[in-house]
């Protein structure tokens, strides 16, 4: 395979049509008109079981280690195989089937064979019942929405949640073909078997159209409860006929990636699994995660497999450039025929933009496309892409083809809504949801915010400018924009900080609550014992200095009361998946931690309090 890694080579030209109107908003687009795509995405496994029927299409580790999986050929045969046996449950598009696995081959296999026959397939995160206490969220998922068929890989872990929720559902639960427990009656995946017939699974299949959901995804949002947004097969492949035509190297480079991001997300699983089946590429289904416990299992995969695109979130490229740059076979091996890498849940910080890029340099001697998109689950998830070489991280680029961009003034910035076949029909039996979230034009409220690159040059792209909703008056009545502060702050306390909660809603200045990086901060500190504790680290005055320091130079940089924190709280406690404060890709619920955390808010502005820490005066 020839490597293309010239933006001008890999990308669509940059090009938008911006409307302005009388109250000042505007309408973006692309100048390209979307392309015909399939009804559905089960015709895209159907294409490349018949053009390329050997090629490897979804690889995970087997328990001895070595590689194992499917060719599109035989996903095909076993997606018919699933489908058969559903048919035979009476399975109907009013009960979905849930999956609350992590990412597998079978995951994936009961995921299409489902949409096949026009079953809706409900992934939920494996946190809610492998992580929480109380199984809140899994009980309001499947109070809403319930399931006639449940999937687990493994029964042991998921007992107590499955218990918890068994008077919720009369479902089957389906164990995984490796489980090596499960209740007596539960079959397992491997044998499953059912009386229908492929001209059965023929005929549900014709009669799935655009508009036959396809998922139920459940995000929590700003309030922590559990909604089902409803993604349509019209979504889905109109997102990734988008793709295509701002990715045209995609036409001739079947995608290689190693990935991890979960399919309960609509980034892993609608915009990484649909990028490869749409475009017969292979995914090597990665079990690490972006956590210094579980990274290592990353790092061996990427040493066996050499991605073409690299997929993840800010928190994963910080533990890949610290092992990129500690081990050279490793970096030759990553950069050897990547042509891409891709950041996106959130913003990527300036320390490790730069250092991709110098790692890049130092490799293969020639820069790498670092791009990102914007989007979210109601937008499947494409919606702008930054299909070009920006100078800084942040930028989200421009409308994909198919989606319109409503750009509505706010201070100085843009409120941004979608409108196209990309946007959800609404939330699962959810109308005065659905109503609340759409304009009079249709138009969904994203509630995110966005700034031109340079508004007189709008092909330069836009810039995410964080939340509508997160964004606080300070008691002097000024706005404090928490998306660019959060960013700024994050790499002038590198690498103390892993996020950053900006606080100060009705009070006189801003203070930050830091959730600690705690292996950087405990290499900062090279004369603690190895058993610290973590109370320990945090106060540790090399530590606290370094914070001091870093809120020095934010005020530096802007000395505007909203623009900078005059304090900061270091926070013992991790982020909370019960409370709603972190999802499984590490995107901070600013909203959550603060109403979770207010006796920490209120610590920052006492005077003199022990475990704030002041910004050091500036001379």
């Amino acid at each position: 395979m020839r490597i293309v890694r010239d933006p001008a080579a890999l990308f669509a030209k940059a090009a938008v049509r911006v409307t302005r109107r009388a109250d000042g908003s505007m309408l973006c687009s692309s100048p390209q008109s979307l392309g015909e795509y399939p009804r559905c995405l089960s015709q895209y496994l159907i294409d490349w079981a018949q053009r390329a029927p050997d090629r490897p299409f979804l690889r995970e580790r087997a328990k001895d280690g070595s590689w194992r999986g499917v060719t599109y050929g035989q996903a095909l045969e076993e997606v018919r195989r699933i489908a058969r046996w559903l048919i035979s449950r009476n399975v109907s598009s009013e009960s979905p089937v849930a999956i609350l696995s992590d990412n597998s081959v079978e995951h994936a296999v009961m995921t299409l064979a489902a949409m096949h026959v026009g079953i809706p397939v409900m992934p939920i995160s494996p946190a809610y019942s492998l992580q929480s206490r109380d199984f809140a969220k899994l009980k309001s998922i499947f109070e809403q929405a319930t399931p006639s068929v449940i999937y687990v890989g493994e029964y042991e872990p998921f007992a107590p949640a499955l218990g918890a929720v068994a008077h919720l559902h009369d479902a089957i639960v389906v164990f995984g073909s490796d489980s090596t427990a499960s209740a007596a009656d539960a079959p397992r995946f491997d044998r499953l078997v059912g009386n229908g017939s492929d001209a059965e699974v023929a005929r549900a299949l014709s009669r799935v159209t655009d508009r036959t959901i396809a998922k139920l995804l459940f995000t929590s949002g700003s309030t922590g409860e559990p909604k089902g947004v409803i993604n349509t097969q019209r979504m889905l492949c109109s997102n990734q006929q988008a793709r295509a035509q701002v990715w045209p190297f995609l036409e001739n480079s079947p995608p290689v990636i190693v990935d991890w991001l979960p399919w309960n997300h609509t980034f892993g699983g609608n915009h990484n699994f649909n990028l490869v089946l749409r475009n017969g590429g292979t995914l090597y289904i990665d079990g690490g995660r972006p956590v210094p416990a579980l990274f290592p299992h990353t790092v061996r995969n990427l040493r066996d497999i050499a991605p073409t695109i690299y997929f993840n979130v800010p928190r994963g490229f910080e533990l890949l450039v610290a092992a990129l740059r500690a081990d050279e076979v490793l970096r030759r091996h990553f950069f050897s025929r990547l042509q891409l890498i891709f950041y996106a849940a959130a913003s990527l910080p300036d320390h490790l933009w730069d250092g991709l890029l110098e790692l890049a340099h130092m490799t293969i001697g020639e820069p790498i496309a670092l791009t990102s998109a914007w989007g979210s689950t109601e937008t499947a998830p494409l919606a702008a892409d930054c299909h070009f070489q920006a100078e800084r991280p942040g930028v989200i680029g421009l409308p994909v083809p198919g989606c319109e961009l409503k750009l509505v003034p706010d201070d100085n910035r843009y409120e941004v809504r979608v409108r196209g076949a990309l946007v959800t029909p609404g939330y699962w039996r959810r109308p005065e949801l659905t109503a609340l979230n759409f304009d009079e034009e249709g138009f969904y409220r994203i509630g995110d915010a966005v700034r031109f690159v340079n508004e007189s040059i709008p092909e330069r792209g836009l810039v995410f400018d964080g939340r509508v909703a997160e964004d606080f008056k300070l008691t002097t009545g000024t706005w404090v924009h928490v998306g660019q502060l959060r960013m700024r702050a994050i790499t002038a306390l590198a690498p103390v900080a892993q996020d950053i909660v900006v606080a100060g809603h009705d009070r006189p200045e801003i203070g930050f609550l830091i959730f600690p990086n705690l292996p950087a901060c405990r290499a900062l500190c090279p004369d603690l014992q190895a058993e610290a504790s973590v109370e320990s680290v945090l106060a540790h005055p090399i530590l606290r200095a370094r914070v001091a320091h870093g809120l020095r130079e934010l005020r530096r940089q802007a000395a505007a009361s909203s623009t900078h924190a005059t304090c900061a709280l270091l926070l013992a406690e991790s982020p909370s998946i019960d409370a709603g404060e972190i999802t499984d890709k590490g995107y901070i619920n600013q909203r959550a931690v603060l109403t979770r955390r207010k006796e920490c808010v209120n610590s920052l502005y006492i005077p003199g309090h022990p475990d704030v820490i002041r910004a050091l005066p500036v001379s």
